[in-house]
This record gives C-alpha cells, sequence and structure tokens, in this order.
C-alpha cells in the first residue's frame, strides 16, 4: 500500500499552495558524497521561486510495487493542465549529487623539498581556476592549452598541449591529479616531440545514472506570495522522525527558514584516514549527533553555491536545460559563456523532523547572501617517503599532534567512543605529548 505519509504530504501540499491564501578556503581531491539516499523515510523537494512565482518538484522515497501507488492532490481552485508535469528522476538526483556533502582528501609533500602540505600551497590557486573561465586563463599562465574537453560515457577527458613541463605538471596538481614526483623528466620528453596530453577522470554523476528508487516527481507551478512547505500532515501517522531534503533554486541568495533556526553544519573538519571507508556511516551518525545537540528543533544548512560552478565537484553543475526543466524560468534565452547557467543559486537544506518538534510548516525567506558554504570533511595523507632533514624530524612530531586532534574532531562531531577511535589510529591513550585539557569538555553537550 502508498505510505500514509505520502498521501498526507500530498493532501497538505494541495490545499497550502492553492488554498486562498496564496569557508576556508575548499577544492581537494573529491573522493565520497553523502547524497540524500542514505537517510531512510526521507524526502525530496525542489523549490524554484522567484517573486511570488514557484515550481515545486516533489521526489520521495515510496518502495514497493509501482502499480499500488496513489497520489491524490485536492485544490480548492482551477488547475490548468499546463501548470502540472511529471519530470525525470535523474533530474534530482543530479541536484542531490551536485549538492551533496562531500570527503576530499588531500596528499602531503616531501617536508624536505618545500613547505607541508602540498594542497595548502595551492590551494587558494587551485579554488580560483575551478571557475569558469578562469581554468582556462590559470591553464595559459602556466603555459597550458586545453584543446578540447569531452565527457565520454563515464570519463570527462582533457586534451592539452603545453609549453613547458614544470607549467603543465603545475596545472595537473592544482586540478587535483596525483602526478608522481620525478614525472617531469619523461613530462619533458614527450613535449620535446609536439605531444598533446590525453588527461581522463571518472565522472561519478554519469556513473551512477543507472536507475533510481524514487518515483518519477510530480511538478506543479503556482503563484502565491507565500514561501512555504506544508509538513504537518505528513508527520500524522509517521512512525517516527522524517528527513527532508530541500533544495532551493533562486536568483538572489541563500535560503533559510523564518519561523525554525537554520543552522550551518560544521564543515572542514580534518578527519582520521580510515573514514574514507566509512564515510555513509560517518555522516549519519554526524547528522544524528547534530540533530541530538539541536533536540532536533533546527533546519540544516548544506550547501549553498552559485551553480555556475563547483569546487570540489561531487558532480557537474546542471544545465541550462536541466534546471529549466526543474522550472528555472528566468533562463529563457541566456546562458552564461562556457554553456553554464547565470544567476542560480542553490541551496541545499536538510531537517529531521515529527509532530511534537517541529508543529508548524516550514516557511522561508531568500536572502542575499551568495556566500558559498558546502558540507566538507577532509583527508590528509601523510607523506610517506624519505625525510632525512630537521623538517621531516619536526612533520614527524607534528604528524602525531594532527592524529591526536583528528580522533578528538571525529568523536566530537559523532558521538563515536574516542578510546576506539584512538585505537584504531595506533594511539595508546599513555604517551600523548598534548594531552586535552580537563576543560575542553566541560560546557560540550
Amino acid at each position: 500500500m502508498p505510505s500514509l505519509r505520502m498521501r498526507s504530504f500530498l493532501l497538505a501540499l494541495g490545499f497550502c499552495l492553492l488554498g486562498p491564501e496564496a569557508a576556508p578556503a575548499f577544492c581537494g581531491f573529491y573522493v565520497a558524497r553523502a547524497d540524500a539516499k542514505l537517510f531512510n523515510d526521507s524526502s525530496r523537494v525542489v523549490l524554484v521561486r522567484d517573486g511570488d512565482r514557484t515550481v515545486l518538484t516533489m521526489a520521495n522515497d515510496f518502495r514497493g510495487d509501482p502499480r499500488e501507488f496513489a497520489m491524490v492532490i485536492p485544490v480548492p481552485t482551477r488547475i490548468e493542465r499546463e501548470q502540472i508535469h511529471v519530470a525525470e528522476p535523474a533530474l534530482v538526483d543530479h541536484l542531490d549529487a551536485y549538492t551533496a556533502p562531500r570527503l576530499v582528501e588531500y596528499f602531503d609533500g616531501d617536508p624536505c623539498l618545500r613547505p607541508y602540505p602540498l594542497a595548502e600551497q595551492s590551494l587558494d590557486a587551485a579554488r580560483k581556476s575551478a571557475a569558469p573561465g578562469e581554468a582556462g586563463r590559470r591553464a595559459r599562465s602556466l603555459g597550458v592549452t586545453i584543446e578540447a574537453s569531452y565527457t565520454v560515457g563515464e570519463y570527462d577527458i582533457l586534451i592539452l598541449s603545453a609549453k613547458r613541463s614544470r607549467g603543465l605538471l603545475r596545472w595537473l596538481r592544482e586540478n587535483d591529479y596525483r602526478i608522481p614526483d620525478g614525472a617531469e623528466p619523461v613530462v619533458r620528453s614527450y613535449l620535446k616531440q609536439g605531444m598533446r596530453f590525453f588527461v581522463a577522470r571518472v565522472n561519478l554523476a554519469e556513473q551512477e545514472r543507472l536507475g533510481a528508487r524514487f518515483l518519477r516527481p510530480l511538478q506543479v507551478a503556482y503563484e502565491s506570495p507565500k514561501f512555504m512547505l506544508p509538513i504537518r500532515l505528513g508527520t500524522v501517522n509517521a512512525d517516527g522522525p522524517q528527513d527532508l531534503v530541500l533544495y532551493a533554486l533562486t536568483r538572489t541568495g541563500r535560503v533559510e527558514t523564518t519561523n525554525y533556526r537554520t543552522l550551518k553544519l560544521p564543515s572542514d573538519a580534518e578527519l582520521p584516514l580510515f573514514v574514507k571507508g566509512e564515510f555513509e556511516r560517518f555522516y549519519r551518525d554526524m547528522f544524528a549527533e547534530q540533530v541530538r545537540r539541536e533536540s532536533m528543533r533546527a533546519v540544516f544548512l548544506e550547501y549553498a553555491w552559485d551553480m555556475a560552478w563547483c569546487d570540489p565537484c561531487a558532480a557537474d553543475p546542471l544545465s541550462p536545460a536541466e534546471l529549466r526543466e526543474l522550472g528555472v524560468f528566468w533562463l529563457e534565452g541566456g546562458v552564461a559563456k562556457g554553456g553554464r547557467a547565470p544567476n542560480v543559486f542553490v541551496t541545499r537544506l536538510h531537517v529531521r523532523y515529527d509532530a511534537e518538534h517541529f508543529p508548524e510548516d516550514l516557511r522561508f525567506q531568500e536572502t542575499g547572501d551568495r556566500t558559498n558554504f558546502q558540507g566538507r570533511y577532509v583527508l590528509r595523507h601523510p607523506w610517506s617517503g624519505p625525510m632525512a632533514c630537521a623538517e621531516g624530524e619536526r612533520y614527524r612530531r607534528e604528524l602525531a599532534q594532527r592524529l591526536e586532534r583528528q580522533a578528538t574532531t571525529l568523536a566530537s562531531l559523532t558521538g563515536w567512543d574516542p578510546t576506539e577511535i584512538r585505537a584504531r589510529l595506533g594511539l595508546d591513550g599513555e604517551g600523548s605529548s598534548d594531552p586535552e585539557p580537563w576543560w575542553r569538555r566541560l560546557w560540550t553537550p
């Protein structure tokens, strides 16, 4: 049978929408993401909003035989056929992937050759190189030419030529390609022969475009001065808390709730390397811990960004055609250079709610704040080569302190047992040169 919660949600939607009252720097090598599919009993909603015009796209987590699904939307006023549309699930999947919290990694360089970590040395340059239009200029400044860019199947491919091997290697490293030490002589020999470079990386968004557990999303376009989303009736027959991920697409800037607190999730936290194999568990537990600390009375910001670019990219930005399919009606006739959509800002909000803690429907406002934010979690791989220098000895000492900080951070974010975390990191708990001050956790929930 269809979910009673789903029926109630749509029932509320019909009346409420149509009623008489109408960071530190970013970058890093992208590793994994925490998309909405990690959470059970979840719904995904896209709200496109400008002025009083709204296009709502609903993608819900009905599981079972599609023949048993029923959708009933009572409306108290006339709705034209052209105001209702059925979208492809891939549109919401792509938006979910693009905005998902992400895990990134850096690799420390040789401390005896240059300041470490290598990622911090080129962080600002890498961030700037990710912006549309600037990537080509940055490449040219290093003597690199991007001759062609393709997406073929699950691969993103670049054809590169270069004047200097050092410039080419630097551009590749700034754009998160791992290049082994000692590669320069080989690269230089190829450049002398007039060769170009075929560079490929996996496009995870294309790789994962097989199937979806969500039924095709239903879309409704309407006009109303109310910028809100009804959730109350959806809690009536629910058997526990539910998750809602909201993606708001606007012209001006970030969207926030007006009747509940909107909080940024902890971000840019440096974590132990073993989290790479447990990122889904980490993110579920981290989100649950933040919900607990706020007594399930907050809406969390997971992502806020200009749709024209991303850094690092958990998936490619949506194309103008995809955005128009989602209802971004102000794109008619114009796109930015490079084929990106101009003047579209995306906000991703995540809320876990029930009737007791969220007695009111969600009400929103569009702010003028276009500050970039993303839920971003960092792994730093230590240098493992020889370190026969004074800087190498200092690096070893600081590396032990880094592991202590990572263990403390992970335990604080997730509520995991600090003893188990430290054991997995090989920290025995007795020889720490920097024990945690007794007062650090005195007033921490």
